[in-house]
């Protein structure tokens, strides 16, 4: 890919995931190192949202490329208009942030042989009947469709998690070849909550993300692993029961929630998977506290916290714990919201996602990568791909260690929970 043919489009533009992917493109601009920066500095870029925010929202946090941002209002469910999109502007790399259909996305994308990258999996055919597998039919809907596109390469679901943590497992797992893992988790634990506790609503539900996607995953789908290569889905609430997370001196207790990320490692790693997620207190005390009118949720007041809103304390740890007979390995990173608004305008959790995007536009813009379409753990396996070293460039803060035990497989961490 050349310098002077990029053109990018970055779908969902509005949105917190994009401002932190803008935002990091902004750095990348005025940082001569940046193994992308004489890239981005000559580059154009089409924002797209189905409600665009005024230029002077994206000059707020993005002044050096300020002036090569087009801006467009576009709904992306109509698929006309955004092939209209991709025939006039012709861009080198699609972004998608939005809540799109993937799959619709990517087809369009290959139809004009734009490369592609997504944060998640997303899904315009959800319905009410396979709602508490709803991440089980948008993963057997895109495999279904994967093989049909060879004129684009696209990375799936690159942002944290999924995205970063897929190379942090691979990563791991090559220190020691010569040992099996008997599990591979992927663990979360965000503590980031308002610095003033008295900003705090009672029946308000926090997250440093979508509010609405937070709610898919903990009510709407049904816990999800993966063993032996099989998806295992437990007939109970995301919110009925704990598991234990010990990663040196920390220690904590998470939800089994369905994730790409679980589904992608699971398929080829013979052992067992699974994501384990502990958010704030206060949010999590809420959705317990209506296991037994969930439907409720989805009435009480949303809000994402924000460093440019109010000031944030904690932070947000994503990592994996690798399982053995007798011992545990695990990498991690940790950053607290404080430190990253000073610089990047967003919170830990958005300029975590940011970097798993950067890794993959740095990917597709250096490394010879076949067209295909590829989840990061599948590029990381199948490409010569240097995606891990893109990453490293502005997440550097990654803790590895080992415990000397182990707290056992999935069940062995269990801990039932009282509505």
């Amino acid at each position: 890919m050349t310098q002077s043919q990029l053109t990018l489009s970055l779908l969902g533009s509005g949105g917190g995931a994009a401002k932190a992917i803008l935002s990091l493109l902004n750095q990348a601009a005025q940082d001569e190192q940046d193994p992308i920066h004489s890239y981005i500095k000559h580059c154009k870029i089409h924002l797209i949202d189905i409600k665009q925010k005024p230029r002077a929202y994206y000059e707020g946090f993005c002044s050096v490329l300020s002036d090569k941002l087009i801006l467009h209002e576009i709904d992306l469910s109509d698929l006309a208009v955004f092939r209209k999109h991709l025939q006039t502007t012709g861009p080198a790399i699609v972004i998608d942030a939005s809540r799109a259909d993937t799959v619709q996305m990517l087809s369009c994308c290959d139809e004009f042989g734009a490369h592609y990258i997504s944060t998640a999996l997303e899904s315009a055919d959800e319905n009410e009947a396979t709602a508490r597998f709803g991440l089980l039919e948008r993963y057997r809907s895109f495999i279904e469709k994967k093989e049909a596109f060879q004129n684009t390469t696209s990375i799936i679901g690159s942002g944290m998690n999924p995205g970063v943590v897929q190379w942090m497992a691979v990563h791991l797992m090559e220190q020691s070849p010569e040992e099996t893992p008997l599990a591979c988790y992927i663990v979360e634990q965000d503590t980031t909550f308002y610095k003033d506790t008295n900003l705090v609503q009672e029946d308000t539900i926090y997250t440093t993300w979508s509010p609405e996607g937070f709610l898919d995953e903990a009510v709407l789908n049904y816990p999800l692993f993966m063993k032996q290569q099989i998806p295992v889905m437990l007939h109970d609430d995301v919110y009925a029961q704990e598991f234990k997370v010990t990663l040196g001196n920390i220690q904590f207790h998470g939800c089994l929630m369905p994730h790409e990320e679980v589904i992608s490692l699971g398929q080829w790693f013979n052992g067992e998977v699974g994501f384990l997620y502990r958010i704030n207190d206060h949010t999590t005390n809420i959705v317990r506290s209506n296991l037994r009118n969930s439907d409720a949720l989805w009435s009480y007041p949303r809000k994402m916290l924000l460093p440019d809103q109010n000031e944030l304390a904690g932070a947000d740890l994503v990592g994996v714990l690798l399982v053995y007979n007798d011992k545990e390995r695990f990498m991690y990173n940790m950053l607290n919201s404080s430190a990253i608004y000073e610089r990047y305008h967003t919170n830990a959790t958005y300029f975590q996602v940011a970097c798993g995007v950067y890794g993959a536009i740095s990917s597709l813009m250096l490394d010879s990568l076949p067209t295909g379409c590829y989840a990061i753990d599948e590029l990381l396996r199948h490409t010569s791909s240097r995606y891990g070293q893109y990453v490293s460039y502005y997440m550097k803060d990654f803790v590895l260690g080992e415990n000397p035990r182990t707290d056992g497989l999935l069940f062995d961490r269990l801990k039932r929970m009282e509505p």
